[in-house]
């Protein structure tokens, strides 16, 4: 019988609306002591989500969300994100492999698949997982300060770029710069490595590092387009403005097509250090986006405070507008608001041609997402500039 370190039966939950695959999958594991819970899309999936699994078996397409969703949704949660997943597709493009693992899979495997194969592999990944839990799940301040201090000091992380249409006419407006972990180690997601820096006083660093690399490799072409960059108020409170400055003149970036993305990792603390720092940025030529609008009270607090030139609405009301009457009123009132302030509007998390349509017919400015193109850490201008809706 298959059991975990209390001697328990080892829970796993197969994803995927394959009812036979999964039926026969589900008999296996059981004949082998495993207790088995099943879902046949991401709904269900995270219904059924429990702390006590000890493996999810995850596919990619679903025929409600992507398995994609399920996986980020999981490994951002502190109550799930210690629970082992493996992804299958039918369709296993070196992309999307990249894409999962970044996200937080444990594993990657093409259907169809072997059975010992997989069998094999859930134990990997969850002997790695119970080991690394031993070791690391009570991180000390000194293991994540040293852990910090090596991804600052050897430069251990990559940019990634994801491309921002207009919507109408449809045409390339410019790239979201988002940062990654060269391995993640410790720190599950991107989030978790910057909600660290920002405990332990690196924040700024870790910011100011990954803005350099990632705006040391764009093209000159590129660097026509607008950029937007994540920050947050402790950010600009911390006066690093002429470190900015001097980074954007070394790379030769016009700063008015930078826009400085407000993102929410930490309320202002001083609100009239905040409002200087901002006019020196405004100043000097950056605009400013508020993240997130719409997924909460406090990005509307954001608007108030920051006044952006640019709002992005949350991908958790973009995503499924189509069919949801609730989202897109949301929707409606923030294009008015938009146009009634001469706001500039994004939709983050545009997933099907569907959403797109709508938000398109609904006034929506710009819009980004995975229908339009993932995240990449390979900047291919051509085809950011070719890539139709």
């Amino acid at each position: 019988m298959i059991t975990n370190r209390l001697g328990q039966k080892r829970h796993v939950l197969i994803v995927d609306d394959e009812k036979n695959l999964t039926q026969m999958l589900c008999m296996l594991l059981e004949t082998r002591g495993y207790t088995v819970k099943t879902a046949y899309s991401a709904e269900e999936a995270l219904q059924k989500i429990s702390p006590e699994l000890d493996v999810i078996i995850l596919d990619l397409v679903l025929p409600d969300h992507s398995g994609f969703d399920v996986c980020r949704e999981l490994k951002q949660s502190n109550q799930t994100n210690h629970i082992p997943i493996i992804m299958l597709s039918a369709h296993c493009l070196n992309e999307d492999k990249v894409e999962a693992l970044y996200l937080g899979a444990d594993d990657f495997i093409a259907k169809p698949c072997e059975h010992e194969e997989l069998f094999a592999r859930m134990e990997v990944v969850m002997r790695r997982r119970h080991q690394f839990l031993q070791t690391s799940l009570v991180k000390t301040p000194k293991t994540v300060i040293c852990e910090l201090r090596k991804i600052l000091d050897d430069a251990l992380i990559v940019p990634h770029f994801q491309p921002i249409y207009l919507l109408d006419p449809f045409k390339f407006y410019g790239v979201e710069i988002l940062t990654r972990p060269v391995h993640p180690g410790i720190f599950a997601t991107p989030e978790a490595l910057f909600e660290a820096a920002l405990q332990y006083g690196l924040y700024s660093e870790l910011e100011i590092l990954s803005w350099s690399i990632a705006l040391g490799t764009l093209s000159k072409h590129l660097r026509e387009y607008k950029i937007f960059l994540n920050c947050n108020p402790y950010f600009i409170e911390s006066s690093q403005f002429l470190r900015v400055k001097a980074m954007l003149e070394k790379n030769r970036i016009l700063p008015n097509n930078v826009i400085l993305e407000i993102t929410e990792r930490s309320a202002i603390t001083d609100f009239k250090l905040f409002y200087e720092q901002l006019h020196n940025y405004r100043e000097y030529g950056f605009q400013f986006a508020v993240d997130d609008v719409g997924g909460g009270y406090a990005s509307l607090e954001s608007i108030i405070e920051t006044k952006p030139e640019v709002v992005k609405i949350d991908h958790h009301i973009i995503k499924g507008v189509t069919n949801d009457p609730y989202k897109q009123s949301i929707v409606r009132f923030i294009v008015s608001f938009c146009q009634e302030n001469n706001i500039f509007s994004v939709a983050e998390g545009i997933e099907t041609r569907e959403d797109l349509e709508t938000v398109i017919r609904m006034g929506v400015h710009a819009g980004q997402g995975y229908y339009l193109c993932r995240p990449t850490p390979e900047i291919d201008l051509e085809r950011f500039l070719t890539i139709e809706p």
